[in-house]
């Protein structure tokens, strides 16, 4: 696939087939972010690949964070923290993002960006490999539940989010951009 096309075709996929991801395409498109731009060549980016277990785990995780806050009835309350804990389920694979901190906020700043970058390398790289993927930046995933499950240390790591990997179901048609004229301008 032609970058232009990649980047062009490129969509958020929240719905998956069930088939399964194989591990060479998973492992090809994080690669992908390790070659990310990056100042300093911090490579402060760190993936965590989540098994069955952990994604049982994090999903109870997204099911409490739902239900601590909304208010609603027992019979309600039990269907939405169903339907959470189904939204996580229907991933074929997740991978946690982290950023390493290093306690310089300049430095941080940075390294958030090149995180970023890197996500978007690998999205890039799954949707040219046939895979869909979903960058999540939901509130879960900074709770300090979520960070003891990951094994991550909130002073060492912040967890930049969760990307859904799988087969896309549903390729969503684009949505509309500006114009290119109405978010540049040219200074003298």
């Amino acid at each position: 696939m032609n970058l232009f096309d990649a980047i062009h075709t490129r969509r958020t996929i929240k719905e998956f087939t069930d088939q399964p991801v194989p591990d060479d395409l998973l492992h090809q498109a994080l690669d992908a972010g390790r070659w990310a731009q990056n100042h300093r060549m911090t490579e402060p980016w760190r993936f965590l690949i989540l098994g069955p277990q952990t994604q049982q785990a994090i999903a109870v995780i997204n099911g409490d964070a739902l239900l601590q806050k909304t208010r609603a009835d027992a019979g309600m309350l039990a269907k939405m923290r169903a339907d959470a804990e189904t939204k996580i389920l229907s991933k074929p694979r997740i991978v946690a993002v982290t950023c390493c901190l290093c306690g310089n906020k300049a430095v941080e700043q940075e390294d958030y960006a090149a995180v970023c970058c890197a996500v978007q390398n690998i999205q890039l790289a799954a949707w040219g490999l046939g895979l869909g993927m979903q960058w999540s930046t939901s509130g879960f995933s900074t709770r300090p539940d979520t960070y003891a499950l990951l094994g991550v240390d909130p002073v060492q790591e912040m967890i930049a989010g969760l990307l859904y990997f799988g087969f896309p179901a549903v390729v969503p048609d684009p949505k509309p951009r500006k114009p290119l004229a109405d978010v540049s301008r040219t200074l003298p």
